[in-house]
């Protein structure tokens, strides 16, 4: 049996496709479930989903619930990590209505950014504190890991656990192939090619169906306004954003506008609001999507967790496939983020960068891309810049590389200057001091 352990379980729509997808494959449909969580309701509402999606199969599977990680992380073949240090309230709250105070403004803030690096500061303790439970109790345990900041964890994992298997996890090319088959009208799973780059800012380099380049088509089709449609997962958040970057940098980005839109110092700009408008950008769309999750899980709890069976379907998530390739040596590809050892040899060594990956009892095997035109490259280090420092402040304990990350962050650059970002940075490791390490003083209170 085939123990698989899920610390955030509490994410009850995410463990339900994970859990799902394990059910759905012969090799690991008898697994063990071991979920964890320090919200009690929400995970004894996750057990609930879980077993009746156990029913629903007919499998032999079996769950228990735990709120001590390391009881359920004992004796486990695989710990896929899911949660937010902090939550909603207070934390993402305040990653978006300090800096508002300084007129910076963004829309999703978990991966780069002044709110990507204050969930880092938040999370990557968090993530060491599982490697090292992991390194005790289950040393040749894969860590699945879907948190993000995804590239900041990543690389900090690597750089304090080295031994640990890991490998980080996105869902955003799979997302994007599903909106550009939308946009073009053709069957998403006749697409074929090729993505490389870093987490959220990796870029399709190759992108065809049945031999075509598909580059053409939506050239043409941005060109005449026909694309981007109105967009299929999101439906507030237009794609504008994106095609906006292909139209000039000659290639389609993974990750949806809104959140490419600020990572990049083009189009949230104090003072233009045509900017906003023109590509439909949607400022503070994360603490709105989570309101909206929140409600909706709440009418959603109320049929999931009656007792019922549920009707269980495959999700596109890598997880269940990747654990499968393992267990059974069958081999998968997986678009996985693993430190660079020169999988991409153009970025620098030791980041955090997302590639192709072979998958087999041997276990995550990056391929090498060495062929990233220089346009995206030079995109890629200015996240790397910002990733780079956050995780320097980590690993040495230097809270000073905290305002030098905020100070190379593009979209915060533009918008602020080297004060502002001092004191932003300042009010920020205040508010958050109880999620904080301890080392983490603001310069003004040490």
């Amino acid at each position: 049996m085939t123990k698989i352990t899920f610390i955030g379980a509490g994410s009850t729509i995410f463990m339900q496709n994970i859990v799902g997808d394990a059910l759905l494959t012969p090799a690991l449909a008898d697994s063990h479930f071991a979920l964890m969580d320090i919200d009690a309701e929400r995970l004894a509402e996750s057990e609930a989903v879980a077993r009746a999606m156990i029913r629903s199969v007919g499998s032999g599977a079996t769950v228990s619930t735990h709120n001590d990680r390391r009881a359920a992380l004992d004796g486990a073949d695989f710990v896929i990590t899911a949660f937010q240090i902090g939550g909603y309230e207070p934390c993402t709250v305040t990653d978006f209505e300090i800096p508002k105070q300084y007129g910076l403004r963004q829309t999703i803030a978990d991966t780069l950014g002044i709110g990507g690096i204050m969930r880092g500061l938040r999370t990557v303790p968090v993530l060491w504190d599982v490697a090292r439970d992991m390194m005790q109790l289950c040393p040749n345990a894969t860590l699945l890991q879907y948190v993000n900041p995804m590239a900041i964890n990543t690389w900090a994992l690597a750089e304090q656990f080295p031994a640990v298997k890991h490998v980080g996890l996105c869902h955003s090319v799979q997302n994007t192939v599903e909106e550009l088959a939308h946009d073009l009208d053709l069957p998403k799973d006749e697409f074929r090619y090729k993505v490389a780059g870093v987490n959220h800012v990796a870029f399709f380099l190759r992108l065809e169906h049945q031999g075509r380049d598909l580059y053409p088509a939506l050239r043409r089709g941005y060109a005449s306004g026909q694309i981007p449609k109105a967009p299929l997962l999101m439906p507030r958040c237009p794609n504008k954003v994106r095609y906006e970057v292909m139209d000039h940098l000659g290639y389609f980005c993974t990750e949806s506008s809104e959140h490419l839109a600020e990572y990049v110092p083009w189009f949230i700009k104090d003072g233009r609001p045509d900017l906003i408008e023109q590509f439909s950008i949607p400022l503070d769309e994360y603490p709105t999507r989570c309101v909206e999750q929140v409600a909706s899980w709440k009418e959603q709890a109320k049929t999931l967790t009656d007792g019922r069976n549920i009707k269980v379907t495959r999700s596109h998530e890598f997880a269940a496939d990747l654990i499968n390739a393992i267990v059974t040596d069958t081999p998968y590809v997986a678009y996985g983020n693993l430190p660079n050892t020169g999988q991409i040899p153009q970025l620098p060594l030791g980041a955090a960068v997302e590639t192709p990956c072979l998958v087999d009892s041997n276990g995550v095997q990056p391929s090498v891309v060495a062929d990233i035109p220089p346009q995206l490259i030079a995109l890629m280090r200015s996240q790397i810049n910002v990733q780079e420092l956050t995780v320097r402040a980590l690993v040495d304990r230097n809270p000073e590389y905290i305002y030098h990350a905020a100070m190379m962050d593009p979209h915060t650059a533009a918008e602020l200057d080297l004060r502002q970002i001092r004191n932003m940075v300042d009010d920020l490791l205040i508010a958050h001091a109880d999620w904080l390490p301890d080392w983490c003083k603001p310069a003004k209170a040490a």
